[in-house]
Protein backbone atom coordinates (compact mmCIF):
# COMPACT_ATOMS: atom_id res chain seq x y z
CA UNK A 1 0.00 0.00 0.00
CA UNK A 2 1.24 3.50 -0.84
CA UNK A 3 2.14 5.89 1.99
CA UNK A 4 -0.32 8.60 0.91
CA UNK A 5 -3.12 6.05 0.53
CA UNK A 6 -2.43 4.55 3.97
CA UNK A 7 -2.50 7.96 5.69
CA UNK A 8 -5.86 8.84 4.17
CA UNK A 9 -7.44 5.38 4.49
CA UNK A 10 -6.81 5.19 8.25
CA UNK A 11 -7.78 8.86 8.56
CA UNK A 12 -4.52 10.17 9.97
CA UNK A 13 -4.71 12.83 7.24
CA UNK A 14 -8.09 13.90 5.93
CA UNK A 15 -7.55 13.50 2.17
CA UNK A 16 -5.05 11.71 -0.03
CA UNK A 17 -4.20 14.90 -1.92
CA UNK A 18 -3.30 16.63 1.35
CA UNK A 19 -1.21 13.61 2.38
CA UNK A 20 0.58 13.73 -0.97
CA UNK A 21 1.35 17.45 -0.59
CA UNK A 22 2.65 16.95 2.95
CA UNK A 23 4.87 14.04 1.89
CA UNK A 24 6.26 15.93 -1.11
CA UNK A 25 6.92 18.93 1.16
CA UNK A 26 9.05 16.77 3.46
CA UNK A 27 6.65 17.00 6.39
CA UNK A 28 6.09 13.25 6.65
CA UNK A 29 8.87 10.82 7.59
CA UNK A 30 8.67 7.09 6.99
CA UNK A 31 11.06 5.19 9.29
CA UNK A 32 12.89 8.45 9.98
CA UNK A 33 13.50 9.32 6.32
CA UNK A 34 11.85 11.60 3.79
CA UNK A 35 9.96 9.55 1.24
CA UNK A 36 7.68 9.74 -1.78
CA UNK A 37 3.88 9.46 -1.77
CA UNK A 38 4.22 6.16 -3.64
CA UNK A 39 6.60 4.64 -1.06
CA UNK A 40 5.30 1.26 0.09
CA UNK A 41 4.39 0.84 3.75
CA UNK A 42 4.48 -2.41 5.71
CA UNK A 43 3.53 -3.50 9.19
CA UNK A 44 6.17 -2.43 11.69
CA UNK A 45 6.99 0.81 9.83
CA UNK A 46 6.96 4.14 11.66
CA UNK A 47 5.35 7.32 10.34
CA UNK A 48 5.98 10.75 11.88
CA UNK A 49 4.38 14.05 10.84
CA UNK A 50 3.17 17.34 12.26
CA UNK A 51 -0.41 18.50 12.18
CA UNK A 52 -0.61 22.10 13.38
CA UNK A 53 1.27 22.29 16.69
CA UNK A 54 0.91 18.55 17.27
CA UNK A 55 3.55 15.97 16.32
CA UNK A 56 2.18 12.52 15.59
CA UNK A 57 4.18 9.32 15.41
CA UNK A 58 2.56 5.95 14.77
CA UNK A 59 3.66 2.38 14.21
CA UNK A 60 1.75 0.51 11.50
CA UNK A 61 0.20 -2.62 13.02
CA UNK A 62 -1.91 -3.75 10.05
CA UNK A 63 -2.72 -2.74 6.48
CA UNK A 64 -6.35 -2.22 5.45
CA UNK A 65 -7.53 -4.08 2.35
CA UNK A 66 -10.42 -1.69 1.69
CA UNK A 67 -11.93 1.48 3.12
CA UNK A 68 -12.12 1.61 6.89
CA UNK A 69 -14.96 2.77 9.10
CA UNK A 70 -14.09 5.69 11.36
CA UNK A 71 -14.52 3.54 14.48
CA UNK A 72 -12.03 0.95 13.17
CA UNK A 73 -9.18 3.24 12.05
CA UNK A 74 -7.11 2.88 15.21
CA UNK A 75 -6.87 -0.89 14.73
CA UNK A 76 -4.34 -0.27 11.95
CA UNK A 77 -1.77 1.73 13.91
CA UNK A 78 -0.41 2.27 17.39
CA UNK A 79 0.10 5.89 18.37
CA UNK A 80 3.50 6.53 19.94
CA UNK A 81 3.41 10.34 20.22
Amino acid sequence: MRLDDYLSTVRLIKRRTIAKQMIEGGKVKLNGKASKPSSPVNTGDYIRFSRGNETIEVEITDLPMKSVRKEDCEKFYKRLI
